[in-house]
């Protein structure tokens, strides 16, 4: 067989026979990784460790020192439920069970299960566990494994839909029970430390609410105990910061029915916060020269068709006939931003052209999926468009990554970086990717950042730089991106006259320093618990007179003092007690309380959420320091105790 050439998360290259296995690739590296592996990712699919390499490709190794191990064994625990489950429930029926980000789902049907059940199954799964079957990969012909799920619609659909024309299909076997399945999984059932099961919840076969509803059973599983009871802790404290639970104590927005799924509103409150998020980042780009610019909210098919959306991202695209005409919801913003270039006739002189604009843009996700602000169906991206030389791109990459590093630093968001290469369904040649690779990967060197390469994870058109944050309960969301793309200037025929009086394409620079602001928002709502900045919360200050005596003496400070800020006057007929315990649930930074004292002296008394509290305090001294908090936008109210 000939050889074929390995590329090495360090860049190196190792040439292997035809048909190599991940695991064969990891000894001839070295005789102790090769019995450490469990897994690989070849060009950024997770594989078993016995799949043969047959062409090209990068290749990481995954051991148990690996971030991929968790998501490993976190699928073989999904078929240790499974197998219990059909234990215990004969009958039952199996779908999918894949691992995910916090552990595992089954979904599974002919069978009636509630929480009250998760006792006994978590027992028959640590007997599972605790009797170290051996997790062993079949391979079997398309035939036999129809033959297998006669009675099972899923399975058979499955093998019909994603098994493609493949002669054989992979099933793993454990105690002689067996799950259809691509893998990897660990050696055996042992290797799984600790599993808890979370919840139950209905859900539609492949997200389709036209398909048959199943139960949805989800889990976790960890490599201790010691691991597991810090994740339970966590995410008890993650229920109470839930933003959905929040933005309603909090007034901040909704998702009724009516309006329908994944179309969020946004109440007084959280649109405070909205803009004050738009006015940072507009700030951002009025500083770094971008020019605002407004794109409509649908276009013609024709444009979407010439962008590669309509070829490559359709399915998640909201299509219209409008007088027998198709149209499409924007799901991006680049192709309106494209043509407006598109437009002017441009030379090198006026080169980089920077666009800015908060967008909405709208995404189909199946219903399933849609969660609170994390995912919905209409959202709006800071989104920032670049047309720049090839000789530029490095200094507007470095300025927009060190424009994202001051965002996440004000929000006190520790980050991650990944450079996300070429996915399997993209647009453009080989060349063209390359040079958008190297490009990124020169930068990233330059920066003396610390970065992962994820393989298959860029855009159709072209790869990017993603920035991923960790908010205050340790979990990481995606966020910024900046994307290089050679293609869709190509695809638009976009171009500039150059010092050499000939025409020339410009590289197109994609960028986001939020993502999106609900995501963000979001986050923010979760990170903060509701404790939001002073700068970015939309009530600053709620002045709590004593008496009705002195509203009066709260009006002026208001008017008088306060008009530049977000300022509410609490004039119920309530004690002061109950005043400020209100203020404290509404999570506001400062109350003032004022009576008859600070009236006579022109003071006030000066409480933050935190319950420190300042008396007689100068009323401007406060004012200039709460200006100075906002302006510098710091994290906690800080006067008292100054």
């Amino acid at each position: 067989m000939s050889d074929i050439v390995v590329t090495l998360p360090d860049g190196s290259e190792l040439e292997v026979e035809s048909g190599s296995s991940v695991e064969d690739v990891a000894y001839e590296i070295g005789p102790g990784l090769g019995a450490d592996t469990v897994a690989g990712v070849v060009d950024g699919d997770l594989t078993d460790k016995a799949e043969p390499l047959v062409e090209d490709c990068e290749l990481v190794i995954v051991t148990d020192q690996s971030d991929e191990y968790l998501r490993v064994l976190r699928h073989s625990a999904a078929h240790v439920f499974a197998q219990a489950l059909q234990r215990l429930y004969p009958g039952s029926k199996l779908a999918i069970g894949p691992p995910t980000d916090e552990g595992f789902y089954y979904d599974v049907t002919g069978v009636d299960l509630s929480a009250d059940d998760f006792g006994d199954l978590e027992a028959e799964m640590e007997s599972i566990i605790e009797a170290d079957y051996d997790i062993e990969r079949v391979e079997r012909s398309r035939e036999a494994a129809h033959d297998i799920y006669d009675d099972n619609e899923y399975k058979r659909e499955i093998l019909e839909t994603e098994a493609g024309g493949e002669e054989t299909v992979s099933f793993y076997l454990q105690d002689g029970w067996q799950d259809l399945c691509r893998g990897p999984h660990v050696d055996s059932t042992g290797e799984i430390g600790a599993v808890k099961l979370l919840n139950i919840a209905a859900a539609y076969w492949r997200g389709d609410e036209d398909n048959d509803t199943l139960t949805r059973v989800y889990g976790t599983a960890f490599e201790s105990e010691a691991d597991l009871e810090t994740f339970l802790t966590r995410r008890e404290a993650a229920k109470e910061r839930d933003h959905r639970k929040l933005g309603r104590e909090l007034d901040l927005f909704s998702i009724p029915e009516v309006t329908g799924p994944g179309l969020p509103l946004y109440h007084p409150n959280g649109k405070a916060i909205l803009r004050e998020l738009e006015a940072f980042v507009d700030g951002l780009n009025d500083e770094q020269g971008y020019e605002f610019v407004e794109t409509p909210h649908l276009f013609r098919t024709e444009l979407w068709k010439q962008s590669g959306h309509y070829d490559n991202y359709v399915d998640d695209m909201f299509l219209l006939d409008v007088n027998d005409e198709e149209y499409g919801l924007k799901p991006m913003n680049c192709p309106g931003h494209a043509t407006i270039f598109n437009q002017g006739n441009w030379s090198y002189r006026d080169l980089p052209v920077r666009y800015a604009e908060n967008g909405k843009v709208y995404r189909k996700e199946q219903r399933g999926e849609l969660s609170g602000l994390s995912r919905v169906w209409a959202f709006t991206i800071d989104d920032g468009h670049l047309f720049v030389k090839p000789d530029s791109i490095e200094r507007e990459v470095t300025t927009i990554m060190e424009q994202i590093d001051e965002v996440l630093e004000t929000f006190d968001l520790d980050h991650e970086v990944a450079l996300a290469t070429r996915p399997d369904k993209s647009v453009g040649s080989d060349e063209i990717w390359e040079a958008a690779e190297s490009q990124l990967r020169e930068v990233l060197e330059s920066s003396g950042m610390d970065y992962d390469v994820e393989p298959g994870d860029g855009a159709f058109y072209g790869p990017k730089i993603d920035f991923a944050f960790e908010d205050a309960l340790g979990r990481n969301w995606d966020g910024p991106t900046v994307q290089l793309d050679f293609n869709m200037p190509e695809r638009f025929g976009l171009s500039y006259t150059g010092e050499d009086n000939e025409e020339h394409q410009p590289v197109m620079i994609h960028r986001a320093l939020y993502g999106s602001y609900e995501r963000f928002f979001m986050v923010l709502i979760e990170h903060f618990d509701g404790n939001f900045p002073t700068w970015l919360a939309p009530e600053q200050v709620r002045i709590l007179p004593v008496s009705d005596d002195n509203i009066g003496y709260a009006k002026q400070l208001k008017n008088r003092y306060l008009s530049e800020f977000r300022v509410e006057i609490e004039d119920r007929s309530w004690t002061v007690g109950k005043k400020i315990q209100a203020a404290h649930d509404d999570r506001v930074p400062y109350m003032l309380v004022v009576g008859d004292d600070e009236v006579e002296a022109g003071t006030v008394s000066v409480r933050d959420r935190f319950e420190a509290e300042a008396k007689g305090v100068d009323v401007e001294t406060f004012c200039a320091h709460l200006q100075g908090e906002v302006d510098e936008k710091r994290v906690e109210p800080d006067f008292v105790g100054e």
